[in-house]
């Protein structure tokens, strides 16, 4: 039988274990749509529950040297976004609210949902 103050230390214990696991990744729940230039012309892309707190670049216009950029960003995620002109979410931003969308003329390489 369990005396009650190892009883206590093994219930602190157990909750520091708990404490100390890290949360699991949280997705923005919905669609974030583009649309992007290749040489069979406009093409339009997804990107479903996108990871939140992760900086996404978009795989289709990746290469600055050999693409153009995205465009026409439609947050339908229940998440704020940031997208940015350049990949790896830098150079100059712009903010989506969830279930916004901004004009064609905003380009952008990456993106960042809260």
């Amino acid at each position: 039988m369990m005396r009650p103050r190892a009883m206590a230390s093994a219930a602190a214990c157990a909750l520091t274990l708990l404490l100390a696991a890290p949360a699991p990744a949280s997705a923005a729940q919905g669609d974030f749509t583009y649309a992007y230039n290749d040489a069979n012309g406009m093409q339009y892309g997804s990107l479903m529950n996108p990871k939140s707190k992760t900086c996404i670049t978009i795989p289709q216009v990746a290469d600055p040297n050999s693409t153009e950029p995205a465009f026409s960003p439609n947050n339908e995620t229940d998440k704020s976004a940031s997208v940015y002109l350049n990949p790896d979410c830098t150079g100059s931003r712009f903010s989506l609210k969830a279930k916004s969308r901004l004009a064609s003329r905003v380009k952008f390489r990456s993106v960042k949902f809260a």
